[in-house]
């Protein structure tokens, strides 16, 4: 093979010789289902694509695309030549992304036919750029990615890689300026599954849902690189559908399946809902944002071990395991670090803290990124003596298990109290006429700060119900002075609320 880093580079080849006609991947909306050999070879022949436009080790490939197969196939083929996937969040506009796009300098844009028209302006303000390829029909200066079925189905002259070496690039919010792109190495992603699969008890008989964006870090790690490390299934879907998602557990026999509250609160809002059979559905996780209870108690009263989750894309994705005995004792909680982490909380002056007590959370392990692409000030900021510092606030019990608190960052001072808002938001969820929630603060002369709650309300909804009802359930600087109804949340890329939205005020109330 003209390669000693064999392992670390080409996982689809190992299992197309362990597990050659297992089933790896079933698109759902065309029914096409691919075995790891069949898939291995589609890879290899992507790969040799890229080859032929001169694509090498760490040059980068952008995808400017919805899911679809050929992004999965993408993303298993740079990496067998060295090259790193530049994952391009197609909810940001051409603008936010010609930054990122020239920092990154791409040799290639792969592009998916609903994104056509931004990847032509986006393309025409790229310096680096060779080539243009579209998943579907070509036009006159692009190539066709089809065409890389008449190449060659192995590959050969393969790079020599570690596993610090880039795999790819994904976006995570910035404060101020571009997004910052974490850069995922060969080891990161490697280690995140391993964690995974040994934590979470992952194998071959499982079949995962995948309906989270692809250019987002829950698209490739929390289900779908484990499933192909331990030779399972994956269901490749374009985004979420509440009724097509009763319709996966319903008749495609998955067995575990992500999301967020918001798709969690749509679920048991549909009509199916009742009526749905969750047999098969052998683990449900929750990550995104803090769950509200009764989200999980509707799941806990069918039979469904529901949890919620904590990744974020700098540690990979998958970071905690709380077993099912323990979900209902330890309500809330996240769980217990899975293999091969450290984790701890620190005060505001870095010393660690006592068990109970609330602080900052930090990460350490195999599968937390060295750094920012091209941006060695956030690298700086964030990951200081091994740990990286994920901005969260947490509490850690007696026993080892954590609980999330919140983002610090939207923890506000209320008269000199902390204030969590998603503590608040969970109580607001509990009431039978909120069916949506978000806090965020607002300056106040007398307190500093206040909570403003944003709602969206059913038919019986009063406000003043609704005030009597958190009165009797939160303390009184934790009380929102202000409650506005809203039609609907405004989201971001994944699926979360998008409390920037909310607190310009830019939203129909």
């Amino acid at each position: 093979m003209k390669q000693t880093s064999h392992f670390v580079t080409d996982w689809l080849d190992k299992r197309a010789r362990l597990t050659p006609d297992r089933l790896a991947l079933i698109d759902y909306a065309s029914g096409q289902e691919t075995t790891y050999a069949q898939w291995n070879r589609r890879a290899n022949r992507l790969a040799n694509f890229l080859r032929q436009l001169g694509v090498g080790k760490g040059d980068r490939v952008a995808v400017y695309a919805s899911n679809c197969s050929a992004y999965l196939d993408l993303f298993w083929a740079a990496p067998k030549i060295g090259a790193i996937l530049q994952n391009l969040n197609w909810r940001l506009t051409v603008h936010e992304l010609k930054g990122i796009v020239e920092s990154g300098e791409p040799r290639v844009l792969v592009f998916s036919e609903d994104w056509r028209a931004q990847a032509e302006e986006l393309a025409a303000s790229c310096r680096t750029l060779e080539h243009r390829v579209a998943m579907d029909e070509a036009r006159d200066g692009e190539l066709a990615l089809a065409d890389a079925a008449s190449l060659p189905a192995s590959l050969e002259e393969r790079p020599q890689l570690d596993m610090d070496d880039p795999w790819g690039i994904y976006y995570t919010g910035g404060t101020t300026g571009l997004p910052k792109g974490a850069v995922l190495t060969h080891g990161n992603v490697t280690w995140n599954s391993v964690n995974t699969i040994t934590s979470w008890g992952i194998h071959a008989g499982h079949r995962a849902a995948l309906q989270m964006p692809f250019f987002h870090i829950g698209g490739p790690n929390i289900f779908m690189t484990p499933m192909v490390h331990a030779g399972a299934t994956t269901i490749l879907c374009r985004g979420f559908d509440a009724d097509e998602t009763f319709d996966l557990v319903e008749n495609a026999g998955i067995t575990h399946y992500v999301g967020v509250p918001t798709m969690f609160q749509m679920l048991q809002e549909h009509p199916r809902w009742q009526e749905a059979d969750f047999a098969r559905l052998e683990l449900v996780i929750s990550g995104g944002a803090p769950c509200p209870l009764p989200i999980m108690e509707k799941f806990w009263s069918r039979g469904v071990d529901f949890k919620m989750g904590y990744g974020l894309t700098e540690a990979s994705g998958n970071n905690f395991w709380l077993p099912p005995e323990q979900v209902r004792e330890k309500v809330g909680s996240v769980g217990y670090p899975i293999f091969h982490i450290d984790m701890k909380t620190i005060r505001a002056d870095g010393e660690d803290c006592d068990d109970g007590e609330e602080g900052e959370l930090l990460i350490r392990g195999p599968h937390v990124i060295a750094g920012y692409w091209r941006n060695p000030k956030a690298t700086a900021d964030t990951i200081r003596d091994g740990w990286l510092h994920t901005g969260d606030i947490a509490v850690r019990d007696s026993d080892g298990c954590f609980s999330i608190l919140g983002r610090s960052k939207e923890m506000f001072i209320s008269g000199g109290e902390n204030v969590y808002p998603a503590e608040i938001e969970s109580v607001l969820l509990a009431h039978p006429e909120v069916l949506d929630a978000a806090v965020v603060s607002v300056p106040d002369e007398t307190w500093g700060e206040v909570g403003r709650a944003f709602v969206v309300v059913g038919g019986g909804y009063d406000e003043q119900a609704l005030r009597a009802f958190l009165g009797e359930r939160l303390a009184r600087y934790k009380l929102p002075r202000s409650i506005v109804e809203i039609e609907e949340m405004p989201l971001t890329a994944i699926g979360k609320i998008d409390k920037k939205v909310l607190e310009s005020g830019e939203v129909a109330s």
